[in-house]
């Protein structure tokens, strides 16, 4: 009886299947998930300090931080300090930050939206930032001053689109939202295009060019007081109301079914989201398909549960922009404006994501 018992088990077994090649790298590769989460950033991070027209090796970047912080009596030169405090790790900082950011609005505006081809500018945040900014380097304003009438005027056009939206809604809300945003942010293109007509083609028309297709290359501390402030504000209030974003991704009446305060999330959504986009532009100028693509980068590693899903957004998208930052300043003798950089590896990745997907996004 026991052979009996052992040889049908044998049987079993043997006839199990064993794990192909695709089914064990998918295994390890979820099991890695976390881990790499951690360890890529810190690793890119470290990367990023040490690349440059100025050479700086990591030996040189721990001495200074274990001097800042008592820990040896090792100094570096006065170069390399400037370089590391002054340059390198505001520009970083800057990058993951403005990329956490972005990535982070994008992938609750495509859940709150139900739409695949959403992102963080949908509802006219660049374009009202770019256009405050332009009128800024217009009226030769100081930087700071330029900054800052990018971010309000990002959340003016925001303002316009949903209390625009309000008026003329006729049915499910979040699809006049879209509506109304793209013709908000098509007005706001316009007037940065007759402010560029307008502008002294030798002086004014070139900065307001340049600085419209997105750059970090005069990034610094004050701009870094300056971003990380609305980044945290909003990024924390996503990171709370995550879970509120599973049931709006399948619409208003299951939502409210499910017994979610649908117009109450939509608020803090869409203020959180422009709040950390118009930031971005404020400092940054105008990057583009961060918002768009990487959600779904992340949504392919831990699938469409917003409890997850944003969190791995954030740091994806941190990192990926940390690295089209350091190529746009590595790749050429002259810096590539991040904004073509973006477009030219996003537009490509997202056919390919596109050209693979078998499944609903959602």
């Amino acid at each position: 009886m026991a052979d009996g018992i052992t040889e049908t088990v044998e049987a079993k077994g043997a006839e199990t299947p064993a794990l192909s090649l695709g089914s064990r790298l998918k295994v390890i590769a979820v099991r890695l998930r976390v881990p790499g989460l951690i360890m890529v950033p810190i690793l890119v991070f470290l990367l990023s300090v040490t690349l440059g027209r100025y050479p700086v090796s990591l030996g040189e970047l721990f001495t200074l931080f274990g001097a800042k912080l008592g820990l040896t009596d090792a100094t570096v030169s006065p170069e390399v300090a400037t370089v590391i405090l002054n340059v390198r790790l505001p520009r970083i900082f800057a990058a993951m930050l403005i990329g956490a950011g972005l990535a982070l609005s994008g992938a609750a505006y495509q859940g709150m939206f139900r739409n695949p081809l959403v992102s963080s500018d949908i509802l006219g945040a660049s374009a009202g930032a770019g256009f405050g900014a332009a009128l800024g380097i217009m009226l030769s304003k100081s930087v700071i001053v330029t900054q800052f009438l990018a971010l309000g005027f990002g959340l003016v056009a925001v303002l316009a689109t949903y209390m625009l939206a309000g008026r003329i809604r006729r049915g499910d809300p979040t699809l006049f939202l879209v509506l109304t945003g793209i013709l908000v942010g098509t007005v706001f293109t316009s007037l940065i295009s007759i402010l560029k007509v307008l502008a002294d083609p030798s002086d004014k028309l070139p900065t307001i060019t340049f600085w419209l297709m997105g750059s970090l290359a005069a990034v610094n501390r004050q701009d870094i007081l300056i971003l990380i402030g609305p980044m945290l504000v909003g990024g924390i209030a996503l990171l709370v109301v995550r879970w509120h974003l599973n049931p709006l991704s399948f619409g208003e009446e299951e939502a409210q079914a499910m017994g979610s305060e649908t117009t109450k999330m939509r608020i803090i959504v869409i203020g959180a989201c422009t709040l950390m986009t118009a930031s971005a532009v404020a400092v940054a100028g105008i990057v583009g398909w961060v918002g768009l693509i990487i959600p779904h980068v992340a949504r392919g590693l831990v699938g469409p549960d917003y409890g997850r899903l944003l969190p791995v957004s954030a740091v994806i998208g941190g990192v990926y922009l940390l690295l089209i930052d350091d190529i746009a300043r590595l790749a050429g003798a002259l810096e590539i404006p991040l904004g073509i950089l973006t477009a030219l590896i996003g537009a490509p990745f997202f056919i390919f994501l596109l050209a693979r997907t078998r499944r609903a996004w959602t």
